[in-house]
């Protein structure tokens, strides 16, 4: 059982019927004399465990008691007449303390008769009187019984003692004034308490503190010092007092302003129902109903938004709740659930529009007139699947421009989505309603801009999708461009199928390695392989030169590019697969244009190769031309780049050693296998060749291709390779006028290779005569420009003989020496011979 105690709730004690019996044992526990002092100074009295609870001196209070020990304690008092030493537990928790489980300070206490509780317990009412503190324990059983030493405090009141009497009393004041649960009286009484001590001990007694603050407070024996201690107590009491009543009146306040909108609503409604004008919200709710029946939904999202709508009408117009479910229905009523934009199936206007916006890229544009004649012969069946196109290539091609040509050549809605850089899955499927700010996916919010059903909507830098702890979008995008399930996509906002299979999706990237295969798969993949000099001209003299005259305020003035000057600009200043640095250069000639013009400074309006320096300052990039000689040792591969085509030059020299191979240039893995190759197929042939093998053990060779700084790679410098090293040591000098591209094998086989259109063009740019292709590849010259094959002669080999012939000239006959002369006055002398 438990010795526990009660204080504060004299309520409960009226309502027990026991304020009567308490009052007359409270008189006689005045009839109890204090323990007596030996010859030491020490008193010897019965000790009384307590839990949870510290007596002070002049303390009242029941005291409720169930353990027998403490019985038999308070039986002793009661019958011998005298005081015991209430002292508290360390540990309430344990039921039956030792000495050690004991605080050594406590409160000489006298106790009145013991009165049974209807709930089994016993109560006693005690008074405490003193402090005293345990000198040694005499007797453990039945009860404890300890001699202790009583402490005596001084009652006199020096002038700092009534300072702090003062201020202990005022922050008392402002703490009962913001606790409700210490009454009046208790502030009334420590008013009247004159000694220091006493009123230290009262205002401990009646404050919440945790026990072994109390306890704290007990064992301070100086009645200034005790005060001192009490003034912090109060201080962080006062602290947290007053933040609470900040709390509560700020809660207060959101309560009334909430009842007086609500007091103000109810008004308003009866007003507007005396005045038959009806309940706004009311009417707010009809409205939505008829939004939700007027937005043709399927039958299962009508019904879901109709739901939605009954919900809400359950609810007060001022919940949280209604927010958000109003939200998620103008989601549903503006979304195009059913209305279409009509096609132009007009297939020369297509064409047109397509030609008109966009020079080149015919696999792109034959691909959508490609669509639009079979919408003009099926009709209807043919939106069941919707190209998904992607678009690949180098940037500055024009993919992303080529989707709104797309758009507009089909008279429909064009809407786009970046997705570099987006690592949320929920940016494709949009967050569930529980989350707060929630809201549909990109996809969902591209429709409901697009404000139809068939829009052309492109996602752009797909191959530039994140995944991290969020989850991976570019598996979210596997459901919105699979034809079989876009019909029915579920958003998890919307949480509601929405059918994108009449949607016609365009994705651009610039590379293909960084998507998933899974994706990959679903997407009908179009290259743009980057724009070739020629063609970069075209579209200079068709869309930049007359864009930039029109943004530049010159096209009344007539300023002239000529065709030299263009490429100039693109041969010398840029070094791209696209057009957009070819665009700032010819702008930054207007600008200069301009601001001559606007400054009164008479110029040429005519710009030309020659005066391109004083607009755009030394070239940038100095392209490589045909060698000027024949030489030993160095043939002209043609490389394919992001940038087109381009001539690499290969350079092999031959020095004393011992049959080392070294290869620089910055070359790749690929390439230096090629090299490794081709000089195992020239000491295969050494003999053939008119090579002494013990030559290579001799002699080391370095290979080297110029323009180190940008990275090589790829099995098509090949027979470059081999033509190079076999001239390096046979001594038979390389033309210049021709060009090679091709893959080796050890056994001397050519074989095909890619990029030969721009390997071809890069070749003419440089002023060669001759190309030397691969067998095999002689059906990929239908993509080269006829003005290229009319200059050009190519030559389809099949073995690395064949380019030996073509790319070789033959050996130079070995010179002759001289013959000397005899000296003046001398005769020759008589040749020997063999008999």
């Amino acid at each position: 059982m438990n010795s526990s105690y009660d204080t504060g709730r004299p309520e409960w004690l009226l309502r027990s019927g026991l304020a009567d019996a308490l009052g007359r044992q409270a008189d006689e526990l005045y009839d109890v004399p204090d323990a007596e002092t030996d010859d030491e100074g020490l008193i010897e009295l019965p000790l009384l465990p307590l839990r949870d609870m510290i007596m002070f001196p002049h303390m009242v209070t029941p005291l409720f008691v169930g353990r027998e020990r403490s019985m038999a304690a308070i039986g002793e008092a009661n019958a011998a007449n005298l005081t015991l030493l209430a002292v508290a537990q360390l540990n309430p928790e344990i039921e039956d303390p030792t000495p050690q489980d004991l605080y050594l300070v406590g409160t000489e206490i006298a106790v009145g008769r013991t009165l049974r509780m209807p709930d089994g317990s016993t109560s006693v009412l005690a008074q405490g009187r003193r402090r005293a503190q345990v000198v040694e324990f005499v007797q453990t059983e039945p009860f404890y019984v300890v001699r202790a030493r009583p402490i005596y405090e001084p009652t006199d009141k020096p002038r700092e003692t009534e300072a702090l009497m003062r201020a202990v009393l005022g922050l008392f004041e402002r703490v009962a004034r913001l606790n409700r649960s210490i009454p009046e009286e208790a502030y009334v009484f420590a008013m009247n308490v004159e000694e220091p001590g006493w009123l230290a001990d009262h205002i401990a007694s009646i404050l919440d503190l945790p026990l072994a603050e109390r306890q704290s407070v007990l064992e301070v024996f100086e009645p200034a010092a005790r005060l001192q201690r009490l003034s912090v107590l109060l201080g962080k009491e006062l602290d947290v007092l007053e933040l609470e009543d900040q709390i509560h009146s700020q809660v207060q306040n959101e309560v009334d302003r909430n009842q007086r909108e609500m007091y103000l609503r109810e008004q308003m409604k009866a007003i507007q129902t005396e005045l038959g004008e009806g309940d706004a919200w009311n009417i707010e709710l009809n409205d939505l109903r008829e939004k939700v029946t007027a937005a043709q939904m399927p039958d299962e999202v009508r019904a879901k938004a109709l739901k939605e709508v009954e919900r809400l009408a359950q609810m007060p117009p001022m919940a949280p709740e209604v927010g958000v479910i109003r939200t998620y229905l103008d989601w549903l009523i503006d979304l195009p659930w059913s209305a279409t934009t009509a096609d132009n199936l007009d297939l020369k206007n297509a064409e047109a529009v397509l030609e008109k916006q966009h020079f080149g890229l015919p696999k792109a544009k034959e691909r959508v007139l490609e669509y639009i004649a079979v919408r003009k012969l099926t009709g209807e069946k043919a939106q069941r699947r919707a190209p998904i196109l992607c678009f690949v290539g180098p940037p500055g091609t024009g993919k992303t421009s080529l989707g709104k040509s797309i758009a507009d050549a089909l008279g429909r809605k064009f809407v786009r989505l970046s997705l570099g850089g987006v690592r949320d899955e929920a940016e494709i499927r949009g967050h569930r309603r529980t989350y707060i700010g929630a809201l549909p996916g990109r996809v969902i919010q591209a429709m409901r801009r697009a404000a139809s059903v068939n829009p052309v909507m492109m996602l752009d830098e797909i191959d530039k999708l994140g995944q991290d702890f969020r989850g991976d979008p570019a598996a979210a995008l596997l459901e919105v461009l699979d034809p079989e399930q876009n019909h029915a996509f579920m958003d998890h906002y919307l949480d509601v199928d929405y059918n994108l299979s009449k949607v016609i999706f365009v994705t651009t990237a610039n590379t293909l390695n960084t998507i998933p295969p899974a994706l990959q798969d679903r997407l009908e993949v179009i290259e743009f392989p980057g724009y070739i000099e020629e063609e970069k001209l075209v579209i200079a003299r068709k869309f930049l030169v007359p864009r930039q005259l029109d943004e530049n305020g010159l096209q009344a003035l007539g300023l002239v590019f000529t065709d030299p000057s263009i490429r100039r600009i693109i041969r010398s200043y840029t070094y791209e697969a696209g057009v957009r640095n070819l665009e700032r250069e010819i702008a930054k000639v207007c600008r200069k244009v301009a601001r001559r013009q606007a400054e009164g400074k008479r110029g040429s309006m005519r710009i030309t190769p020659a005066g391109l320096h004083k607009f755009l300052g030394p070239p940038e990039y100095t392209p490589l031309d045909a060698e000027k000689q024949d030489e030993v040792g160095l043939a002209m591969g043609l490389a394919w780049t992001e940038a087109g085509g381009d001539t690499m030059p290969i350079e092999v020299a031959l020095m004393d050693g011992k049959g080392g191979l070294q290869i620089t240039g910055q070359i790749g893995e690929v390439m230096q296998e090629s090299a490794h190759a081709a000089m195992s197929y020239m000491k295969s042939q050494a003999q053939t060749l008119g090579i002494a093998y013990r030559r290579f053990e001799k002699t080391d060779t370095h290979i080297h291709v110029p323009e180190g700084g940008i990275p090589k790679d790829g099995p098509s410098a090949g027979i470059s390779l081999a033509a190079a090293l076999i001239s390096a040591y046979t001594g038979r000098k390389v033309r210049r006028s021709v060009g090679m591209t091709g893959e080796i094998t050890l056994r001397g086989r050519v074989l095909p290779i890619g990029g030969v259109k721009e390997k071809v063009l890069a070749a003419h740019r440089a002023g060669l005569k001759t190309v030397i292709l691969p067998k095999k590849n002689d059906k990929d010259l239908v993509d080269v420009p006829a003005i290229a094959k009319r200059d050009l002669e190519f030559v389809f080999v099949e073995h690395i003989d064949q380019v030996l012939s073509h790319a070789l000239l033959p050996a130079a006959p070995p010179k002759k020496a001289p013959r000397r002369a005899a000296p003046k006055g001398r005769r020759p002398a008589a040749r020997r011979g063999r008999a």
